[in-house]
């Protein structure tokens, strides 16, 4: 019978049984889509790494990312705590590798000695301002519960509507109707501290206790509203995951120029939690 290798890591945290467990599956080249798909519905976390060869020579390794419901193009916390364990276990050598995924080409920086990595988002991007009170409706909140300034999709390499509220609205959220990858979050400007909930139900995943995708996506965020400033490095960080009893620590910067961001990284801690082997499942063509 084969079998397939796996890791279990908890992401975005220095304690074990805390963060984001991630499962990372090795040597998966001989796996179609369909079989990666049921293996992450197996693991029922919110996201399964597969590790692949890489089809070009810019990169050290390539990925795919599935969520129990669907594949994405890119994701933070797989990045860093996949980019930690190949480098951990002797696959690969750092501490600057190349992770090639369905968001291009990503620079990984890992500091094996401390399990940690940083990743450079993709392309920053971000759209027009939104009406707040369809969201707030979503997730139960009132304009009361509404900060400001005003929503808007941004991301680097895959996109989340922030939506800014009183950090004891962050707390008291429930979500009512669907929503399509929602950042709730309370932004303290004194610390550069950020309190968020990330809902991403549409992808099979009703909430997430750690999003590097958009913690950088922040980053964005803040640059465009004018909440950062508009040239040069911000460092700012990222508590998520209280509420759900697995708190998280994101460390992130983004880069601006002329009052638009230009780059973006998130960093984390990643731990190692369990190793086995497991079935391939069977593919139905």
């Amino acid at each position: 019978m084969s079998m397939l290798r796996y890791s279990i890591v908890d992401v975005f945290t220095d304690r074990p049984f805390t963060g984001n467990p991630l499962a990372i599956v090795h040597d998966a080249q001989d796996l179609a889509g369909e079989q990666m798909q049921a293996i992450a519905r197996e693991f029922n976390l919110s996201e399964t790494i597969f590790v692949l060869p890489p089809s070009t020579e810019q990169a050290t390794y390539r990925v795919r990312i599935f969520t129990p419901g669907t594949e994405l193009p890119f994701a933070g916390h797989p990045t860093v705590g996949c980019a930690v364990t190949l480098v951990r276990n002797g696959v690969i050598k750092g501490p600057d590798v190349v992770q090639e995924c369905g968001a291009g080409l990503l620079p990984v920086h890992v500091d094996e000695v401390h399990g940690a990595a940083t990743v450079t988002g993709g392309t920053p991007t971000i759209g027009p301002a939104l009406d707040p009170l369809p969201l707030l409706e979503s997730i139960g909140l009132t304009e009361a519960d509404y900060v400001g300034p005003a929503p808007r999709k941004a991301g680097c390499g895959l996109e989340f509507t922030f939506l800014s509220v009183t950090d004891e609205a962050v707390g008291k959220l429930r979500l009512l109707r669907p929503v399509d990858n929602l950042s709730v979050f309370h932004w303290d400007a004194e610390r550069g501290v950020a309190h968020v909930r990330v809902l991403v139900p549409d992808v099979g995943v009703a909430e997430d206790p750690a999003t590097g995708s958009a913690a950088l996506g922040l980053g964005v965020w803040l640059v465009g509203s004018g909440l950062v400033p508009g040239d040069g490095l911000t460092r700012y960080e990222i508590g998520q995951g209280l509420e759900m009893h697995r708190p998280s620590a994101l460390h992130c910067t983004v880069t601006a120029s002329g009052g638009e961001a230009v780059s973006a990284t998130v960093s984390g801690h990643v731990v190692p939690i369990a190793s086995g082997e497991m079935v391939v499942p069977p593919f139905v063509g």
